[in-house]
């Protein structure tokens, strides 16, 4: 009977073991290291939106031409919208404390291709600035990634800095431009 109860509690172990699954990993947007001038006034957010394919708490990378993963074991520390409005409100500011500015940022599309680049493609709106009441730009900024998740979202890190610092530069530009498109954060 001992040896029947032993086989049974080595049969049971050997299953929950077989059921373990590897920890979640949290990753934010927020770099550690937030560069903030001290004077001005912060720009309000009034929306961030993603597309849905990537909007969850779980990280989605590209997978070949057309494929899409979805990392069960990276996730986001919210949800990556959310994970937007934290990193970017942390880093907007106007020079002005007089004026009032907000922005709308729609992004059109957020790739996270491992061993490859980090991409942020959004249009954003500017309330507020100069003599105009909106300013309507676009931003696309790509950076080099490793092969790691880590490496992929410290590249997102520096798209959202880059992208931060375009949205500052048209607040404090009295003529109301938008910075120039298509720029590099990153070589």
């Amino acid at each position: 009977m001992s040896s029947r109860l032993n086989l049974m509690l080595l049969m049971t172990l050997s299953l929950l073991g077989a059921c373990r699954s590897d920890p979640i990993e949290f990753h934010t947007l927020t770099p550690t290291a937030v560069t903030r001038q001290a004077a001005g006034s912060e720009i309000a957010i009034e929306s961030v939106s993603v597309p849905p394919q990537v909007d969850r708490a779980q990280i989605v990378v590209r997978q070949g031409a057309s494929g899409l993963a979805i990392l069960e074991t990276q996730w986001w520390g919210a949800s990556l919208a959310d994970e937007l409005r934290s990193a970017l409100a942390e880093q907007l500011n106007s020079a002005d404390s007089e004026r009032r500015l907000s922005v709308r940022i729609v992004v059109q599309r957020f790739d996270s291709v491992p061993g490859q680049y980090a991409l942020i493609d959004a249009k954003w709106r500017l309330r507020g600035v100069g003599g105009s009441a909106t300013l309507s730009c676009r931003s696309v900024l790509q950076t080099r990634a490793g092969t790691g998740i880590d490496e992929v979202v410290s590249a997102h890190q520096v798209n959202i800095q880059a992208l931060a610092m375009q949205i500052n530069q048209a607040a404090r530009d009295t003529r109301g431009g938008c910075p120039a498109i298509g720029a590099n954060a990153e070589g």
